[in-house]
């Protein structure tokens, strides 16, 4: 999965980040209520996992951050 650099606020630095998993999708879309979730992109920094899209650096207040793989 292809990641690039861009801004996280959680982070408050250029961070890469990658698209979501087909798992991360439907999470998402299940903890929001969206039909489509295909704009986000997941903070690959430790313990961070923040998700914004390419132009929302701050789509969700509060920070909805993407939890760990089982």
């Amino acid at each position: 999965m292809a990641s690039r650099p861009m801004y996280c606020s959680t982070c408050d630095s250029d961070e890469e980040h990658r698209s979501l998993t087909p798992g991360e999708k439907a999470w998402l879309k299940d903890r929001t209520g969206r039909k489509a979730v295909e704009e986000f992109f997941m903070c690959k920094a430790p313990e961070c996992r923040n998700l914004r899209t390419g132009f929302n650096k701050r789509p969700f207040d509060p920070v909805i951050r993407v939890p760990l793989p089982d």
